[in-house]
């Protein structure tokens, strides 16, 4: 549609997840009209994080150092993991402020359809790291979809035999929302994952 320059912006920004055409078209217009000061700002935090930004040797989380804040405190507890998929999981349990010990990224799920079986993970590291025996609780934070429960059901079943107690995240229906509007599924968990009052 458009020549050049803001064509050649347009196309990359479409290319990032989430990120439409008709998205892309108002980011790239609207960094054409912004200060330069704002555009070099950006550009700048863009190459910094390439620079900086690595992933944890031990948990894979993101971190600017070898290993990331978490791993480096020493007030976590070794006795608990919690396995999630991506860096952005570990932010919003760490949001809650309910977890307190150590955590495993494993940088996807599996997905035969797209390629993705378990030795694409970090499925091998996650078991040298519970090889030590110091953890006694591993906690299944996988989505809640196929390939999160089939990715939840592999490791439960790997880890079976070191006699760890394995958990998974409840799920169900969530606060303020309304039974009529729940699907069979969500209210099915709910049922399933039912407590004492």
């Amino acid at each position: 549609m458009y020549e050049g320059a803001i064509q050649d912006l347009i196309d990359e920004l479409g290319r990032l997840p989430g990120v439409g055409p008709k998205s892309a078209q108002r980011i790239a217009f609207h960094v054409l009209s912004a200060d330069p000061v704002d555009v070099k700002r950006l550009a700048q935090a863009l190459q910094r994080v390439k620079e900086l930004v690595r992933f944890c040797t031990r948990c894979f989380n993101v971190a600017e150092a070898e290993l990331c804040r978490i791993c480096r405190d020493p007030r976590r507890s070794d006795e608990v993991f919690c396995v999630v998929e991506e860096p952005k999981d570990v932010v919003a349990i760490e949001r809650t402020g309910e977890f307190r010990g150590r955590y495993h990224v494993l940088g996807g799920a599996i997905n035969p359809l797209e390629g993705i079986g378990p030795d694409n993970l970090r499925i091998r590291e996650l078991m040298t790291r519970l090889a030590d025996g110091a953890c006694k609780e591993l906690i299944l934070a996988t989505d809640p979809n196929t390939e999160g429960e089939a990715t939840a059901t592999y490791l439960a079943l790997l880890v079976k035999p070191m006699g760890l107690n394995v958990t998974r995240l409840a799920s169900g229906l969530p606060v303020g929302g309304d039974l009529e509007y729940a699907d069979e599924i969500t209210l099915g968990r709910a049922f399933e994952g039912r407590r004492a009052v």
